[in-house]
């Protein structure tokens, strides 16, 4: 997440915008937007999204390189994070290029371990359950999907999803739009 710091505090510098203009404009502390730019605090990805829009740039941009037509992605070059109070690692599969719709992740979910609120936004979502099983609740529907299965639903329905098991979970998820 590093990157994304130094990518806040440039956007941050280019525009002109003091760390406490920016506090004003999301909402969040001097301190902890300095600790932010400087790699010291995590993010979750609502405030990251609250500063993109004071910045009045897209969230994508945090996470865009400067390299183009990038289309194999080796291993060894997957990028993991988690996101500020959760324990799911994330890591990122995608080639990067301009246009760039699909977000393709591979997540793995620690036994029990559980997403803290309901989503809905934009986009269509697709897991396909590698190891472990995850319950899905989709609309207040719960679906328990095992290994080899798969699930593809709309974003914009409520959603949630949790591993009710004492081993870990690791799922393919492929969403819409991109957003790292």
């Amino acid at each position: 997440m590093e990157e994304v710091s130094n990518k806040i505090r440039s956007y941050r510098l280019q525009q002109n915008i003091t760390l406490k203009e920016l506090s004003q404009k999301t909402g969040m502390s001097i301190s902890f937007l300095s600790q932010v730019e400087r790699g010291a605090s995590s993010l979750a990805i609502t405030s990251l999204k609250k500063i993109a829009d004071a910045l009045q740039v897209p969230i994508t941009s945090f996470f865009e390189s400067p390299q183009n037509d990038n289309f194999h992605v080796k291993k060894e070059d997957h990028k993991s994070f988690q996101f500020e109070r959760s324990s799911m690692i994330y890591t990122r599969l995608a080639g990067e290029f301009a246009g760039r719709t699909l977000e393709p992740v591979l997540v793995v979910m620690p036994p029990h371990a559980k997403q803290e609120h309901v989503f809905s936004h934009p986009g269509e979502e697709f897991f396909y359950v590698l190891e472990g099983v995850v319950i899905f609740t989709v609309n207040e529907r719960e679906y328990l999907v095992k290994p080899g299965d798969s699930i593809h639903y709309p974003s914009q329905q409520p959603h949630f999803w949790s591993n009710p098991l004492d081993i870990e979970a690791k799922i393919l998820c492929i969403s819409t739009p991109a957003i790292f």
